[in-house]
């Protein structure tokens, strides 16, 4: 089981956005790699397409993040989080924060 998911929210905790939160767009790379909104931008030059009507220019992207660089954001105690999971009794698998002993709630 994944620990970070799509529609988690996470905090950065090294590089150069270092601080920041964000939530999980995508999840890419086989699971290395998140692609987090707000998150790693960086600016690239687009050649226009006038078949498609696409104008070029210079666009803000976001671009993928190794997941060893954030953790998921524990809303109770402020601050980034590891993860954990339990099997409960009826052999569902359900994440929890390990700092706050709670369960993750996902956004989507």
């Amino acid at each position: 089981m994944k620990k970070i998911r799509k529609g988690d929210e996470v905090i950065v905790i090294a590089g150069k956005d270092k601080g920041k939160k964000g939530v999980v767009l995508s999840v890419v790379d086989g699971g290395e790699k998140l692609l987090i909104d707000g998150i790693n931008v960086a600016k690239k030059h687009v050649k226009a397409n006038p078949n498609t009507g696409e104008r070029g220019g210079i666009v803000s992207k976001s671009m993928p993040i190794h997941r060893s660089n954030v953790m998921v954001y524990d809303p109770t105690k402020q601050k980034g989080s590891r993860i954990g999971v339990r099997v409960l009794k009826d052999g569902q698998r359900v994440r929890y924060f390990k700092s706050s002993d709670q369960a993750v709630e996902v956004k989507e």
